[in-house]
């Protein structure tokens, strides 16, 4: 297998709370695939495979990944494939497929228009149909019972989570903590905001990433692990998963992390988990507290930390699925 695979480009679109698009995402691919070919001078008939990542829950449409290929075109013929999973899964993908040495080039996207429906009852059927998701509880609510958890552990306070928010969002954290609850403990602040977007990442072979882009961001490793999905068989101030797949990954020495983490509590529960100290900075992009795209926010925090790596750093990304930190993706890079 080849050794060595490379993020050599990224794009996103912007950040908003609703689009006028259609849910299959090529109003918002379009624009992205040209800045993204464009940035390593490439055309889309040199990409050599494309995966995708979306939901067709969420766009409320059957095979919406297969209109999406229009932002693609249908002429020439293109190896494709997808996953119903944030984007970071296609990435996952489309890491393997170049290191079985099939391919030197691909093209990573996912998409999602979350204000085409309504978002918290679309994730509320990931949810065990059998025991949970008859009661219909929210990602919102979840996430509010981990946040209690922590609280009464005494693993962080409301002012800890006020601070995450303010670096995430701006503000002051004394301001933040007087604002209303919206789901006890969480205020509207330590929540993502619902957000379309899409996101894009390159990934080359190293001999072929070396022509692209004078700095390359090496993939070293890519590991994720999944917990169960019951909710009461787990203990919700930690993440067991995201830790394996960190060590899996080799993920020690780091001086960037990007983490997908859609709530404020869930930034300071990961950092205690890995252990990622003072020295390592965090989420300087904002996070998906700054805007969080379905299905495209964990591939998205792969982009920033290649784009934001600087020479001989390590870079952890982080990529999450499922309620209350369920499925976890930990992806290590490198700059020379």
């Amino acid at each position: 297998m080849t050794d060595n695979v490379s993020v050599v480009s990224f794009a996103q679109a912007p950040h908003v709370r609703e689009t006028h698009g259609t849910t299959n995402g090529v109003e918002m691919l379009v624009p992205i695939f040209k800045e993204a070919l464009d940035n390593v001078g490439l055309s889309k008939e040199d990409i050599g495979f494309w995966c995708s990542g979306s939901s067709d829950y969420l766009a409320g449409r059957a095979f919406s990944f297969i209109a999406a290929v229009d932002a693609i075109g249908a002429f020439p013929p293109i190896h494709e494939s997808h996953v119903e999973a944030d984007a970071a899964w296609a990435l996952y993908e489309a890491w393997v497929k170049i290191r079985t040495g099939e391919v030197d080039t691909a093209l990573v996207y996912g998409f999602g228009k979350s204000s085409a429906g309504q978002l918290r009852r679309v994730l509320a059927m990931q949810l065990d149909p059998y025991t949970v998701g008859p009661l219909w509880p929210d990602a919102v609510s979840i996430a509010g019972l981990q946040a209690r958890f922590g609280l009464d552990a005494g693993l962080w306070t409301e002012r800890d989570m006020a601070e995450v928010a303010a670096r995430g969002r701006g503000g002051d954290p004394d301001e933040l903590l007087r604002r209303p609850y919206f789901a006890d403990p969480l205020r509207k602040h330590d929540c993502a905001p619902i957000t379309d977007g899409a996101a894009v990442v390159i990934l080359a072979r190293d001999d072929r990433a070396r022509d692209l882009t004078e700095r390359p961001a090496r993939i070293t490793s890519i590991h994720h692990r999944v917990e169960t999905p019951h909710l009461g068989a787990r203990d919700l101030t930690t993440s067991p998963s995201t830790v394996a797949a960190a060590k899996a990954a080799g993920a020690d020495g780091v001086t960037l992390a990007e983490l997908h983490t859609p709530f404020s509590h869930q930034e300071i529960l990961l950092r205690q988990a890995l252990g990622l100290g003072d020295e390592v900075r965090v989420n300087p992009s904002g996070g998906p507290l700054s805007g969080n795209p379905m299905f495209a926010a964990g591939l998205a925090r792969i982009g920033e930390a290649a784009t934001r790596i600087r020479p001989g750093e390590r870079a952890l990304a982080h990529a999450t699925s499922g309620p209350a930190l369920q499925q976890n993706l930990v992806c290590v890079l490198e700059a020379d």
